[in-house]
């Protein structure tokens, strides 16, 4: 295979991952809002975390930092696991109903900086 073959492989590749991954536009930061509740699912996965929190009015999906940098400030696997209970602070999605991306959460009096 010759390098220009490979090259566009591996650009390929890297472009298609990035075009996958969701920016930061598609959440409404003039419309801040708390959800506060125990959290029924928790995925520790890259490119982001995510956990659904029962809140006092339905399930919110909450999109959370990559794990790289929650376990850097703290907020270990075992700090969002099912069953915990959570304060996320963040702003609302204007594309999925119910989700949401956290800016900060609190979970036992703790609070951890997503961004």
């Amino acid at each position: 295979m010759t390098r220009a073959v490979i090259f566009f492989f591996a650009f390929a590749l890297l472009t298609s991952a990035a075009f996958a991954h969701h920016g930061w536009g598609s959440y409404d930061a003039n419309k801040p809002l708390t959800v506060t509740g125990p959290i029924v699912t928790s995925k520790f996965e890259n490119p982001h975390a995510t956990i659904t929190v029962r809140g006092s009015d339905k399930v919110w999906t909450v999109t959370l930092a990559p794990t790289s940098r929650m376990s850097t400030r703290g907020a270990t696997e075992k700090v969002v696991a099912v069953g915990q209970d959570v304060s996320a602070y963040g702003y609302p999605s204007t594309v999925e109903k119910d989700e949401m991306r956290a800016e900060r959460i609190t979970v036992n009096g703790k609070t951890y900086e997503m961004r």
